[in-house]
């Protein structure tokens, strides 16, 4: 249930105490793993209560994504690309960096349930960033898709792999790294697509 601020302030405990409930059983164990039941008994609350707010624990998964993305796009919403490209790869590794280890199992997962709800956030993120840009609606529908596979896929890998090696690597190299790989990719591809 997605909280406008105008709720009952019971209403808001109960749904922040699911979200927090629901954010520690995902850094515990895989998704498919966790039932209705024990996220309940984590957040103190009965079954029919969860119920009441979300169908299914799909549906919270989901508004947590969308939750994350548009937190992001937030961040992001002034940005022009590709100009701002290196910007966008910032914010991308500074907001992914605050949120938690949650995110990142959702974020660094390479299968089951985050998979696809990730996928969801990104085509999200895609669309309302390089979707506004005049030069990527120039191209035609395959080097867009490349553009932006490219584009998520390095971003998300360079991701992944500091996730995997315990963040040892300093935020900055990082952000550095996926930087000129990004833009350096994106500026080639876009010389040569004119």
């Amino acid at each position: 249930m997605k909280l406008t601020g105008y709720e009952d302030l019971r209403v808001q405990r109960t749904i922040s105490n699911i979200y927090k409930a629901f954010e520690k059983l995902i850094c515990e164990k895989e998704y498919q793993k966790i039932t209705v039941k024990e996220l309940s008994e984590l957040a103190q609350i009965n079954k029919k209560t969860f119920y009441r707010y979300y169908p299914t624990l799909d549906d919270l998964l989901t508004e947590m994504q969308a939750k994350y993305a548009e937190e992001y796009l937030k961040e992001i919403k002034e940005y022009q690309y590709p100009k701002d490209l290196a910007k966008s790869v910032r914010a991308f590794f500074t907001y992914s960096a605050d949120q938690g280890e949650a995110y990142d199992k959702i974020t660094s997962s390479v299968v089951g349930n985050y998979v696809g709800i990730r996928q969801q956030m990104i085509d999200n993120v895609m669309n309302s960033t390089w979707g506004e840009s005049k030069k990527f609606n120039l191209m035609t529908d395959w080097q867009q898709n490349a553009l932006l596979n490219f584009v998520e896929q390095t971003g998300l890998n360079v991701y992944k792999q500091w996730v995997s090696q315990g963040k040892q690597e300093p935020l900055e190299d990082v952000i550095e790294s996926a930087t000129l790989l990004m833009q350096g990719g994106v500026n080639n591809f876009l010389k040569q697509n004119k």
